[in-house]
């Protein structure tokens, strides 16, 4: 009929977000959904799940949505765990539709940065759908950022956007190419969403975030956290307990700290963040438990989420 609406057309997709460990994806993911839904550290492998984040673009009328898939950084693996991270990175760009491969501009492109680039080529039907994100741009020299773009260009992905993702500079310009690589499709998520993870989730999260930068050596990756329990008390009090996991009896007394202290330190910090998420007060259990070796054994794996 004359003067019919016609309806607007969508595009969705998945989105891959990947790169080796500690070059920004998580800062990266967070900085373009506008606010956190998943951790970040200084610390390597801080992601050990897919996480999804949330872009939904249009007013009030959706357009576009972007369902941008945060992975642990490939590395190679010592254990069952980081085997099983490898394999949830792989998995993930079968079913993308589009790929964020994020470099760190402070650091030349090395071996892990090149392996990535070559499974990305040996998927023919990606070629085109690759955007190549140089991340750190606000640390990094322009020479080296030059030197950067240069040597990745070779690869000949789709686009190249240098960016910082902690200070937003350049994220824009990362949307727009993502834009048109999307298919057209229905919306995934309702268009307030911003992550598919549940609250549970993301407070064994929070509390693992603080735990990472203030824990030596390899002692981080042997920590595990998971959510037990969530009570919403009249009085408006939220109880949350939560169990954090390491791998042997020694590790136990250095999560704790001196008379407790690293455990008070990473409760109180974790608390006032959920306070913050939730909109009402908190009281947070923290239980240090021992899980031998549960870095290698499967069922626990599992059994703790990942």
């Amino acid at each position: 009929m004359e003067g019919e609406r016609k309806p607007t057309v969508v595009r969705s997709g998945f989105v891959a977000v990947v790169g080796r460990p500690n070059v920004g994806k998580s800062t990266l993911v967070n900085g373009l959904v506008g606010q956190k839904v998943t951790i970040t550290s200084s610390r390597p492998q801080t992601t050990r799940n897919t996480i999804r984040g949330v872009v939904t673009i249009g007013d009030p009328e959706p357009t576009t949505q972007i369902v941008l898939v945060d992975t642990p950084g490939l590395h190679k693996p010592k254990n069952v765990l980081g085997e099983r991270l490898n394999s949830l990175v792989y998995g993930t760009l079968a079913d993308a539709d589009a790929v964020l491969f994020v470099l760190d501009a402070t650091q030349r492109v090395g071996p892990g940065d090149r392996l990535i680039a070559e499974r990305l080529m040996g998927l023919e039907t990606f070629f085109e759908r690759v955007v190549v994100v140089v991340n750190k741009v606000d640390v990094a020299s322009k020479d080296r950022i030059a030197e950067q773009l240069v040597e990745a260009s070779v690869w000949g992905f789709g686009a190249y956007v240098p960016v910082s993702a902690k200070t937003g500079d350049g994220l824009e310009r990362v949307v727009g190419e993502i834009v048109p690589l999307l298919p057209e499709g229905p919306l995934y998520f309702p268009p307030e969403s911003k992550s598919d993870q549940p609250e549970e989730w993301l407070i064994s999260e929070i509390v693992r975030e603080k735990f990472l930068d203030r824990l030596r050596e390899e002692l981080p990756h042997s920590v595990a956290v998971k959510t037990l329990e969530i009570d919403q008390r009249e009085e408006g009090l939220m109880r949350i307990e939560v169990a954090v996991y390491v791998e042997r009896d020694s590790q136990k007394g250095i999560v704790i700290g001196a008379g407790g202290s690293v455990l008070q330190r990473v409760g109180t910090e974790a608390r006032k963040e959920l306070e913050v998420m939730f909109g009402t007060s908190v009281f947070l259990d923290l239980r240090v438990k021992v899980e031998k070796d549960w870095q290698r054994r499967v069922d626990v794996i599992e059994r703790l989420g990942m």
